[in-house]
């Protein structure tokens, strides 16, 4: 009788990118990182709450006016931590006061190459489109401020001492939630939790927050229909473990938002303020609408357009940390054009210039197109870039998740049967 064949494992895209590398070094990173989580949190709600930034133009009706007046005039308990983080971060103005409240939340990589183990270390849902912004709710008031610092809305929620109506416990005790505001159905959707009544969650891994996102909204009426002490819905998102099953209904899977691209998130990745690759964003033209990156008139250009920062020594870098070089202007284009360090600039790039090499983008020659949007908070990351031009050129597709989840899958049953023997 002739052997049965052994099943063919599916194709799997080769990895173009250093990403699974720095994710390995990441987890360590965040293990030996353990420092006051508590202080922390308090010093993030404290500048959230006090520190002035220009408003966002949104419209208010004069229930929400006079409740800012009220709140206004109320003096708040703050810790030795939060006065200092709360006085540094006032003094913070522009581009340095941009970069600190965009610092202060999680930001996903790029997904480049597909992790392994996506399957059983992995969760995954479909962002919304719309404003990311961070929500403390503290004194009887909320506030949600944008990835530059503005202030997106004040008003009074049914979340934990988020309105006059509803105080429990200290008054002072806070609530912070990282969401992104869906204009549409005007519906914070929650994509994690920072801190739920004082009690921080930055030590704890994603699978744990959201477990709590899901159990602690559920104990409020923070997901009920608008009312007068409850201006906007709060709603906590499906999340799917990444298994060929809830990647079908993340990808594929009706939601009540507009999708923007799906998000990873390692079951052990704590909240790490920043870029890191414990989180990954991917996108196609199935589940978002926004692939390719356009320029200033919303076309997608023939060349590949990127956004970086000038420093002081006329490099232009990204935002990772620490920074990646992609190239440098002499001091004459610099004076002549009138830039100045920390200006974000907008550069375009010919595919013949680019080479990768060690997990890396390598650019030989960049074109300089002008400056992007004033509302633009930083530059793009590596990841972002590496993943743009991949997406010219030779796309992860969503048969390249499936086939990195069915090659773990082999391997696990492999395994097993091995172990069996």
């Amino acid at each position: 009788m002739a052997p049965t064949p052994e099943p063919r494992r599916p194709y799997k895209r080769p990895a173009i990118s250093d990403q699974q590398r720095r994710r390995e070094l990441a987890l360590q990173a965040q293990s030996a990182r353990r420092a006051d989580a508590q202080a922390r949190a308090r010093a993030l709600a404290t500048s959230l709450l006090t520190t002035r930034a220009p408003t966002a133009a949104t419209s208010r009706d004069e229930e929400e006016e006079e409740y800012e007046h009220e709140e206004e005039e109320e003096e708040r308990e703050l810790t030795a931590s939060g006065v200092a983080a709360a006085a540094a971060a006032s003094r913070l103005r522009g581009s340095e006061a941009r970069r600190w409240f965009a610092r202060q939340v999680m930001l996903p990589e790029w997904m480049v190459d597909a992790p392994p183990h996506l399957a059983t270390d992995w969760h995954v849902f479909a962002r919304p489109s719309g404003k990311r912004c961070l929500v403390v709710s503290s004194n009887g008031m909320t506030i949600s401020r944008v990835r530059n610092g503005s202030i997106l809305h004040r008003f009074p929620s049914a979340l934990p001492n988020g309105s006059k109506r509803d105080i429990s416990g200290p008054a002072s005790s806070y609530s912070i939630l990282d969401c992104i505001f869906h204009e549409p159905d005007e519906t914070y959707y929650i994509i994690d939790m920072i801190c739920w009544r004082g009690y921080s969650l930055y030590d704890c891994t994603a699978e744990f927050r959201f477990f709590w996102v899901n159990s602690k909204i559920a104990e409020t009426s923070a997901g009920d229909p608008p009312s007068t002490y409850h201006r906007y819905r709060f709603s906590a998102l499906p999340v799917y473990e990444c298994t060929l099953e809830g990647l079908q209904a993340a990808y594929s899977g009706s939601m009540p938002y507009v999708k923007d691209g799906l998000v990873f998130y390692n079951k052990h990745a704590h909240y790490q303020a920043g870029i890191t690759p414990l989180a990954l964003v991917w996108k196609d033209e199935t589940c978002s609408q926004y692939v390719i990156d356009t320029n200033n008139k919303g076309e997608i250009p023939s060349e590949q357009h990127l956004v970086l920062e000038l420093l002081e020594d006329g490099k232009v870098v990204t935002s990772d940390d620490p920074h990646v070089v992609f190239g440098s202007l002499d001091s004459a284009f610099i004076q002549t054009s009138n830039l100045r360090p920390g200006n974000l600039l907008r550069f375009a790039v010919r595919d013949e210039s680019v080479k990768l090499m060690d997990g890396k983008m390598h650019i030989g020659q960049l074109q300089f197109v002008g400056k992007p949007n004033r509302a633009r908070a930083f530059a793009d990351s590596h990841s972002k870039v590496l993943f743009q031009y991949a997406a010219r050129h030779v796309p992860l597709r969503i048969e390249d998740l499936v086939a990195s989840i069915q090659s773990n899958n082999m391997e696990v049953e492999s395994t097993d049967v091995e172990m069996q023997d």
